[in-house]
């Protein structure tokens, strides 16, 4: 072999294992990227879909049920004192404003001005935001009663930007509702469910109109179910919700996964800070639903009426009572000539079941008998002395003038001690309370200044020494008093430290 042609060979060679280098080192970039394939591995099955099941978006529920949700825009006016404008009415000030200055900034003509002698007006107009729901489609809606409360002008704004004037058909004071009217067809509307059947823990969506930033839609769960004595309103019964609820979306929907209205938003706790803090109120559309009805039928709500105190029945209560199971509802008072009155039902008494379903506490008894018609006839299961029996009440209309804390309203009733603290003197029918010590027991079970104690223990008291004496003389750590407070009775149970 001659030099040239090793040489040859040589290369032919060299270039072979290099070739060889490029491909391995391909082939290793290539299995980094795509390993190779392996014996194939069974794969994990998808749980099925069903309704419980929490889905990754609610886009396909909110495009359905946000076009019936709407904006609600009301103006009241109200009267404007001197003392809101003093600059206004001094002719020393108006002289370098001129009579121009009163109509832009209180209305003109229309702010009813007087052009002729330069005075201001005297009244304005106040502006809220709101949100509603339409429930019907053609145009009935639903809100909160304080959204459009005394207002004399009312405009919905629709999903699709159009602006509608509002009638208000009706609206309900005692449990924040009012039923809107606009004067359209073929509107979108929400379906209403049962919010009797919903759950802790069921997943909701809020939707309404906060801050007047337009519609906007949050998330959360039902905290709990219902929530009462929260003093928010006369009738409470509310669904709790940790979903965003902040000021403007009153009015708006809590709407469940399905897109069925479930409650009104209505009020939230903020703990000063006037927004959100996880903690926000609707009304049940159950409850919701049945001031609609009495609203468009009657032009208001009629409830049925029993004419009674009711107290929870507390531990202490019970045993003040010698009661050998809670729950119920503890009469602390009668009304001479009501249906409980004239049913037989008296003070002491507890209320056991409405119609054979049994009531925990004073707002159970409270809702039930304020949805029923006047004059229907009503079973109560009552214990009376120890001792149960059915008495049949036929229900009257709730008065008008009837307010909070009168007497189809609950009473405070805590739990404490004994009478320390505690000073009276003698009053016709009793003892009047002069004084009772911060803290106390007594204080902290609900006993006030100026209250008037007729009974300790189941009995009479008519004198200072009957009541002390009767204090005393009171055994197991518990102390039962029956007072009498701004013409109403009802019993606090002091319990011993």
């Amino acid at each position: 072999m001659n030099l040239e042609t090793f040489r040859k060979e040589t290369r032919v060679l060299v270039y072979c294992l290099l070739a060889a280098g490029a491909g391995a080192a391909a082939a290793s970039h290539t299995w980094a990227a795509h390993p190779p394939a392996v014996a194939p591995v069974a794969a994990a099955v998808a749980a099925p879909v069903t309704p419980g099941t929490i889905e990754t978006s609610f886009a396909p529920v909110v495009e359905k049920a946000l076009p019936a949700i709407v904006n609600i825009s009301s103006s009241k006016a109200s009267k404007i004192s001197e003392r809101e404008m003093p600059f206004q009415m001094d002719p020393f000030f108006r002289q370098f404003f001129g009579r121009d200055f009163d109509e832009q900034q209180f209305g003109g003509r229309n702010g009813r001005g007087n052009r002729g002698n330069n005075l201001p007006p005297q009244r304005r107009f106040e502006h809220s935001l709101g949100s509603g729901v339409i429930v019907r489609s053609d145009g009935y809606i639903l809100t909160n009663n304080h959204v459009i409360d005394g207002a004399t002008d009312i405009t919905v704004t629709l999903n699709d930007k159009r602006e509608l004037k509002a009638k208000l058909v009706g609206g309900d004071a005692k449990t924040d509702i009012a039923v809107l009217k606009v004067d359209a067809s073929s509107l979108p509307a929400l379906p209403l469910a049962d919010s009797a059947k919903g759950r802790v823990g069921d997943l909701v969506l809020a939707m309404g109109n906060p801050f007047g930033l337009g519609q906007t839609v949050t998330m959360g769960i039902i905290s709990a179910q219902g929530r009462a004595n929260l003093g928010i309103e006369d009738y409470e019964d509310f669904i709790q919700t940790d979903a965003a609820i902040n000021p403007g979306n009153s009015g708006g929907a809590l709407i469940n996964t399905r897109g069925e209205l479930i409650g009104i938003n209505t009020a939230i706790l903020s703990g000063g800070s006037g927004g959100n803090q996880g903690v926000g109120f609707a009304v049940p559309v159950n409850l919701a639903r049945n001031v609609m009805t009495q609203v468009m039928e009657h032009g208001k709500v009629v409830r049925g009426y029993l004419g009674v105190l009711p107290q929870d029945v507390t531990p202490a209560m019970a045993k003040g009572f010698n009661l050998k199971q809670s729950g119920g509802v503890l009469i602390g008072d009668v009304t001479a000539g009501t249906p409980a009155a004239q049913a037989g039902i008296e003070r002491g008494d507890v209320i056991l079941e409405v119609d054979g379903q049994k009531v925990e506490d004073s707002n159970q008894l409270k809702l039930r008998i304020s949805q029923m018609s006047p004059g229907t006839s009503v079973k109560l299961r009552v214990l009376h002395d120890g001792s149960e029996r059915t008495v049949i009440a036929k229900l009257a209309e709730l008065p008008a003038n009837l307010g909070r804390g009168e007497s189809e309203k609950s009473s405070d009733s805590g739990t404490s001690s004994a009478l320390d603290g505690v000073s009276v003197e003698a009053a016709k029918n009793g003892v009047v309370v002069t004084d009772v010590a911060e803290g106390s027991p007594a204080a902290q079970a609900g006993l006030r200044d100026g209250d008037v104690i007729q009974e300790v223990n189941r009995g009479r008291v008519s004198s200072v020494a009957d009541f002390d004496r009767a204090v005393h003389n009171a055994k197991g750590g518990t102390t039962l008093l029956l007072v009498s407070r701004g013409g109403y009775t009802m019993y606090l149970a002091i319990q011993a430290r």
